[in-house]
């Protein structure tokens, strides 16, 4: 899809900062908290959390209207690549295997809504707009969208025809009303509209760890060498890989291994893609522990605190 960005997240981060104080302020205790579990080693998280999702199928066209089968695969790429299930992980090299997480995450599709009542995890609303941009238009009904449901029960998805990006997403801290992935209906899935080389699922594998708090694998500093995506087992590297790469690709003095452009997190074409390292999942879990808490069962979320330094 010629023209359109990976993943517009560090922009809408960035807008968000710049307009709110209380974003600002959120963040910076959550990083203070990722930080002290990481230097105190608080131990890993044994269970596997399941993540109640709803999809806002927010469409223009009957194309847009995607089928169930294609929200079904997309969960199922989703529930493979955090569960380090996903066929492909033997393309990891050898120097990264020991690395390779399972996240123990799941996700299913809400059976009950808001109210109570039962539901199918899926939202379809019919739109007069025939492209949202990055600007959260399409999370809200009164601006041709779909209202969130509430975002500490569950993962909101909006699919829809998005005009700048393949997707983005809100990291934690930030308004409820905001809070969850948007994802181009055409990447979305492997089935149905999605288009290739992005018909894998794995942008939303890429934003969906954005909403468990993790960053560009390359720390967005444009191309240089000093940022950082606060995990310490990924190389560091200049900046986004794209396409599909040979191993290794050399940047930032991190020879003879290179960049691990194979991370989620990267921007490299879905078939590229195939992990996350156990650096990772430690930062997901510090984000179930801390603002993600409300997915967890009341005894895991005690234990995750008793865990965290005091």
């Amino acid at each position: 899809m010629p023209g359109l960005d990976r993943c517009a997240t560090m922009p809408v981060h960035r807008r968000l900062l710049a307009s709110s104080p209380r974003y600002a302020l959120a963040l910076a205790a959550i990083e203070n908290e990722t930080f002290a579990r990481r230097t105190a080693r608080a131990p890993g998280r044994e269970e596997v959390v399941t993540i109640p999702v709803v999809v806002h199928v927010v469409h223009h066209s009957p194309e847009q209207d995607i089928g169930q089968e294609q929200i079904d695969s997309q969960l199922e790429v989703l529930n493979a690549d955090f569960r380090r299930a996903n066929p492909d992980v033997s393309k990891v090299p050898q120097v990264w295997r020991d690395l390779v997480a399972d996240a123990r995450l799941e996700f299913r599709l809400a059976e009950t809504a808001p109210d109570g009542s039962p539901a199918t995890g899926v939202v379809r609303v019919s739109t007069d707009v025939t492209g949202f941009s990055t600007d959260d238009r399409v999370k809200f009904t009164a601006r041709g969208g779909s209202d969130a449901w509430p975002a500490d029960r569950y993962l909101n998805i909006w699919v829809c025809e998005l005009d700048d990006a393949l997707g983005y997403a809100a990291f934690p801290g930030g308004p409820p009303e905001l809070d969850g992935i948007v994802i181009r209906h055409s990447a979305f899935g492997t089935t149905g509209t999605a288009a290739a080389p992005y018909d894998g699922g794995r942008t939303a594998t890429h934003e969906v760890g954005h909403w468990l708090n993790l960053r560009h694998i390359w720390g967005d500093d444009g191309d240089g060498c000093s940022g950082s995506d606060f995990v310490d087992d990924t190389p560091n590297q200049a900046g986004p890989n794209h396409g599909a790469p040979s191993f290794p690709q050399v940047s930032c003095g991190n020879a003879p291994h290179g960049d691990m452009f194979m991370n989620y997190m990267d921007y490299v074409e879905d078939a590229a893609m195939f992990m996350f390292t156990k650096g990772q999942a430690e930062r997901m879990d510090s984000a179930l522990a801390g603002p993600r808490s409300s997915f967890l069962t009341p005894r895991l979320r005690e234990s995750m605190r008793a865990a965290a330094p005091s």
